[in-house]
């Protein structure tokens, strides 16, 4: 007789290159993924769709459902594919303008998403943080405020403190009960104000978080991000977090300790990016987990199969 195989029911909260690296390796394990998807794009192809038409940023949202796609076949690579040509396509990726339209044919977002995963048979379910369009307002340590996520992820200041307008948007519907019902939950990797705690000012999510009996797993960026993360430790890393939840709530935190190829530190350098340092041995209430994470590439982006077998190790460590 078999033994059952071990696929937990995991939840995922993040945005954008990093999000799409865990799932990539997760689908692996389980078929019983949800991704929780930021929405507050303002910029390139995504934003160009939401000033012009009034839709919902599609980008982070194809790029999740392309990662949990059944070997990322010809119709995945169709949806990343870019119009480079002069004209009104220039910029647009195929996926977005599928999204947007399925959406449109389908009366609604979510329900556009739902089909469009049948359409690329993922393995596993993507949602939307919220249905309703919302900007993200940043107090920085300087004073100003910002609106707008391209322009807080351009600006020289640290954010101290985060919104949205309207504030406390009502969560997706699926969305609470994805973080209720799993396993394990697992926040980022991801850019730490504007893919990961921008998830978190939903109507509804914090609570959820803080009372799930269940792994809350942190996934530390490998890198800073030239403005937003300028200079960011780990300390600071989790003081952001603290700040918007008032509380720690990892019960993991997993960091790279794993060596840059010094070619490729060097053109991170060129663009301000520095690996984040890690500042403290300890943090209550909280395991550190220490590993090589870093995939041997031209980008320095996690490892998706050794992250992931991690996670699993935690969730089955949790299990027992």
């Amino acid at each position: 007789m078999k033994k059952n195989k071990f696929e937990p029911k995991i939840t995922t909260i993040g945005g954008g290159t990093g999000l799409s690296v865990l799932l990539r390796g997760l689908k692996k394990y389980t078929p019983d993924l949800t991704a929780i998807v930021s929405v507050t794009d303002d910029g390139g192809s995504s934003g160009k769709l939401r000033k012009e038409l009034g839709v919902l940023p599609p980008g982070d949202i194809r790029n999740c459902l392309v990662a949990l796609s059944e070997e990322e076949n010809l119709m995945a690579k169709l949806f990343q594919y870019r119009f480079s040509s002069a004209g009104s396509l220039s910029g647009h990726s195929f996926g977005n303008l599928f999204l947007t339209a399925m959406s449109a044919l389908t009366g609604s977002f979510d329900e556009g998403i739902a089909q469009t995963s049948k359409v690329l048979a993922i393995r596993g379910k993507v949602l939307p943080a919220t249905l309703s369009s919302v900007i993200l307002k940043a107090k920085l340590s300087d004073g100003k405020v910002v609106k707008g996520e391209s322009k807080i992820t351009k600006s020289y200041s640290r954010v101290k403190h985060l919104k949205m307008f309207p504030a406390s948007p009502p969560a997706a519907p699926e969305v609470i009960n994805a973080v209720n019902s799993c396993d394990g939950i697992v926040i980022g990797p991801g850019s730490l104000y504007t893919s990961l705690i921008t998830n978190l000012l939903v109507e509804g999510m914090v609570p959820a978080l803080k009372t799930a009996k269940k792994p809350k797993i942190y996934v530390c960026n490998i890198m800073t991000q030239p403005n937003e993360t300028k200079n960011y430790k780990l300390s600071d890393h989790l003081a952001a977090f603290k700040k918007h939840i008032g509380e720690n709530i990892f019960s993991y935190i997993i960091i790279n300790v794993g060596s840059i190829p010094k070619m490729v530190a060097k053109r991170y350098e060129r663009k301000r990016q520095f690996p984040v340092r890690i500042d403290i041995k300890d943090y209550p209430g909280t395991k550190i987990i220490r590993e090589d994470l870093v995939s041997h590439q031209e980008y320095v982006r996690h490892d998706p199969d050794k992250l992931s077998k991690i996670i699993m190790k935690i969730l089955k460590d949790n299990k027992k």
